[in-house]
């Protein structure tokens, strides 16, 4: 546990940053699950539906430096590929 005042304020902080950090991760993994989901399932329209809402999600979280802004572009590649994979084989 921290000793000094300043130590006590940085824990403060962090555990305010994890909080709000972890509301970002966990909508990115909700919405990738359903989108993997959906994609498996070969629901192709309702997983196009769900990709703007990842769109959004990742590049929020690249905005507030959760992730990094390459790894939310390589992700919306992949799932962009995935789509577009799916779609040529229907």
């Amino acid at each position: 546990m921290p000793i000094t005042t300043s130590a006590k304020k940085a824990l403060r902080q962090s555990k305010r940053k994890r909080t709000r950090n972890l509301v970002y991760l966990n909508k990115i993994r909700l919405l990738m699950g359903e989108f993997k989901k959906l994609a498996s399932a070969k629901k192709i329209e309702e997983a196009k539906a769900v990709l703007p809402r990842i769109y959004k999600a990742l590049d929020k979280a690249a905005k507030e430096h959760i992730i990094h802004k390459n790894k939310a572009s390589r992700k919306k590649s992949r799932i962009t590929v995935l789509v577009n994979n799916l779609t040529a084989k229907k």
